[in-house]
Protein backbone atom coordinates (compact mmCIF):
# COMPACT_ATOMS: atom_id res chain seq x y z
CA UNK A 1 0.00 0.00 0.00
CA UNK A 2 1.15 3.81 -0.80
CA UNK A 3 2.14 5.79 1.84
CA UNK A 4 0.35 8.85 2.13
CA UNK A 5 3.36 11.04 1.87
CA UNK A 6 3.76 9.62 -1.64
CA UNK A 7 0.51 11.07 -2.40
CA UNK A 8 0.80 14.19 -1.35
CA UNK A 9 3.93 14.33 -2.73
CA UNK A 10 6.53 18.01 -3.06
CA UNK A 11 5.31 17.56 -6.98
CA UNK A 12 1.67 17.11 -6.43
CA UNK A 13 2.14 20.44 -3.85
CA UNK A 14 4.00 22.39 -6.73
CA UNK A 15 1.90 21.47 -9.30
CA UNK A 16 -1.36 22.43 -7.00
CA UNK A 17 0.42 25.74 -6.25
CA UNK A 18 1.02 26.64 -9.76
CA UNK A 19 -2.53 26.21 -11.57
CA UNK A 20 -2.58 27.83 -15.24
CA UNK A 21 -5.73 29.46 -16.83
CA UNK A 22 -7.55 30.41 -13.84
CA UNK A 23 -9.18 32.59 -15.58
CA UNK A 24 -12.94 32.02 -16.86
CA UNK A 25 -13.62 32.89 -20.84
CA UNK A 26 -15.78 35.47 -21.00
CA UNK A 27 -17.24 33.95 -24.60
CA UNK A 28 -16.82 30.43 -24.09
CA UNK A 29 -18.24 27.56 -26.82
CA UNK A 30 -18.98 25.51 -23.37
CA UNK A 31 -19.06 25.56 -19.99
CA UNK A 32 -18.98 22.32 -17.98
CA UNK A 33 -18.66 21.37 -13.98
CA UNK A 34 -17.43 18.17 -12.15
CA UNK A 35 -18.79 18.19 -8.44
CA UNK A 36 -17.49 15.40 -6.00
CA UNK A 37 -19.71 14.41 -3.75
CA UNK A 38 -17.61 12.61 -1.77
CA UNK A 39 -14.98 15.35 -0.87
CA UNK A 40 -16.71 18.39 -1.91
CA UNK A 41 -14.40 19.21 -4.71
CA UNK A 42 -15.78 21.01 -7.81
CA UNK A 43 -14.05 21.86 -11.24
CA UNK A 44 -15.69 24.46 -14.05
CA UNK A 45 -14.46 24.57 -17.01
CA UNK A 46 -15.13 26.91 -20.38
CA UNK A 47 -13.53 25.50 -23.57
CA UNK A 48 -13.39 27.55 -26.80
CA UNK A 49 -12.43 24.79 -29.75
CA UNK A 50 -12.06 24.84 -33.56
CA UNK A 51 -12.33 22.07 -36.29
CA UNK A 52 -12.03 19.91 -32.82
CA UNK A 53 -9.04 21.45 -31.65
CA UNK A 54 -9.10 23.26 -27.82
CA UNK A 55 -7.83 27.05 -28.73
CA UNK A 56 -9.02 28.81 -25.08
CA UNK A 57 -9.06 27.64 -21.79
CA UNK A 58 -10.46 28.60 -18.63
CA UNK A 59 -10.93 26.98 -15.24
CA UNK A 60 -11.97 27.54 -11.55
CA UNK A 61 -10.87 24.74 -9.57
CA UNK A 62 -12.02 24.55 -6.17
CA UNK A 63 -10.67 20.95 -5.06
CA UNK A 64 -7.96 18.98 -2.90
CA UNK A 65 -4.50 19.06 -3.99
CA UNK A 66 -5.04 15.87 -5.88
CA UNK A 67 -7.56 17.73 -8.11
CA UNK A 68 -5.51 20.55 -8.27
CA UNK A 69 -2.70 18.90 -9.40
CA UNK A 70 -4.78 16.70 -11.80
CA UNK A 71 -6.27 20.87 -13.11
CA UNK A 72 -3.09 22.31 -13.23
CA UNK A 73 -1.34 19.31 -15.73
CA UNK A 74 -4.69 19.86 -17.85
CA UNK A 75 -4.69 23.60 -18.03
CA UNK A 76 -0.97 23.42 -18.96
CA UNK A 77 -1.49 20.89 -21.86
CA UNK A 78 -4.99 21.45 -22.70
CA UNK A 79 -4.35 24.14 -25.58
CA UNK A 80 -3.84 22.57 -29.27
CA UNK A 81 -5.67 19.40 -27.76
CA UNK A 82 -7.97 17.66 -29.95
CA UNK A 83 -11.20 16.05 -28.64
CA UNK A 84 -9.39 11.89 -29.76
CA UNK A 85 -6.35 13.07 -27.75
CA UNK A 86 -8.42 14.42 -24.61
CA UNK A 87 -10.68 11.35 -24.19
CA UNK A 88 -7.46 9.00 -24.65
CA UNK A 89 -5.60 10.85 -21.77
CA UNK A 90 -8.67 10.72 -19.48
CA UNK A 91 -8.97 7.35 -20.39
CA UNK A 92 -5.50 6.77 -19.21
CA UNK A 93 -5.43 8.52 -16.34
CA UNK A 94 -8.57 6.07 -15.52
CA UNK A 95 -7.11 3.44 -16.35
CA UNK A 96 -4.34 4.02 -14.09
CA UNK A 97 -5.93 4.87 -11.16
CA UNK A 98 -8.34 1.72 -11.21
CA UNK A 99 -6.90 -0.81 -13.23
CA UNK A 100 -3.23 -0.51 -12.78
CA UNK A 101 -2.53 1.12 -16.17
CA UNK A 102 0.65 2.54 -17.35
CA UNK A 103 0.11 6.84 -16.83
CA UNK A 104 0.02 9.18 -19.64
CA UNK A 105 3.62 10.31 -21.38
CA UNK A 106 4.71 12.86 -23.65
CA UNK A 107 3.12 16.17 -22.70
CA UNK A 108 0.84 14.43 -20.20
CA UNK A 109 3.57 12.54 -18.19
CA UNK A 110 3.55 14.82 -14.99
CA UNK A 111 0.19 12.96 -14.65
CA UNK A 112 2.09 10.45 -13.90
CA UNK A 113 2.32 12.26 -10.14
CA UNK A 114 -0.74 10.81 -9.35
CA UNK A 115 -0.33 7.50 -9.93
CA UNK A 116 -0.05 6.44 -5.72
CA UNK A 117 -3.43 7.51 -5.57
CA UNK A 118 -4.47 4.26 -6.92
CA UNK A 119 -4.56 2.79 -3.64
CA UNK A 120 -6.72 5.08 -2.41
CA UNK A 121 -10.28 4.77 -4.17
CA UNK A 122 -11.85 7.71 -2.01
CA UNK A 123 -9.49 10.05 -3.53
CA UNK A 124 -9.98 8.28 -7.59
CA UNK A 125 -13.25 11.04 -8.27
CA UNK A 126 -11.61 14.19 -7.95
CA UNK A 127 -8.48 13.33 -9.07
CA UNK A 128 -10.52 12.86 -12.34
CA UNK A 129 -12.91 15.70 -12.00
CA UNK A 130 -11.07 18.22 -14.61
CA UNK A 131 -11.25 15.43 -17.24
CA UNK A 132 -14.92 15.24 -16.63
CA UNK A 133 -15.61 18.39 -17.00
CA UNK A 134 -13.43 19.08 -19.85
CA UNK A 135 -15.07 15.64 -21.70
CA UNK A 136 -18.87 17.00 -21.18
CA UNK A 137 -17.67 20.54 -22.39
CA UNK A 138 -16.60 19.05 -25.20
CA UNK A 139 -19.72 17.02 -25.64
CA UNK A 140 -21.70 19.84 -25.23
CA UNK A 141 -19.64 21.66 -28.42
CA UNK A 142 -19.81 18.92 -30.49
CA UNK A 143 -23.51 18.30 -29.82
CA UNK A 144 -24.21 21.92 -30.60
CA UNK A 145 -21.91 21.27 -33.93
CA UNK A 146 -23.85 18.09 -34.64
CA UNK A 147 -27.29 20.17 -34.32
CA UNK A 148 -26.17 23.32 -36.64
CA UNK A 149 -24.84 20.72 -39.38
CA UNK A 150 -28.28 18.85 -39.70
CA UNK A 151 -30.15 22.24 -39.39
CA UNK A 152 -28.15 23.44 -42.58
CA UNK A 153 -28.04 19.98 -44.40
CA UNK A 154 -31.95 20.05 -43.93
CA UNK A 155 -32.45 23.59 -45.22
CA UNK A 156 -33.82 23.35 -49.40
CA UNK A 157 -31.09 24.29 -51.68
Amino acid sequence: MTDLDDIYSNRILELAAAIPRCERLSDPDATATAHSKLCGSTVSVDLKMRDGVVTDYGQSVKACLLGQAAASVVGREIIGTDQHEMREVAEKVRAMLKENGPPPNGRWADLAVLEPVRDYKARHPSTQLVFQAVLEAMDKIENTSSARTATTSEQPA
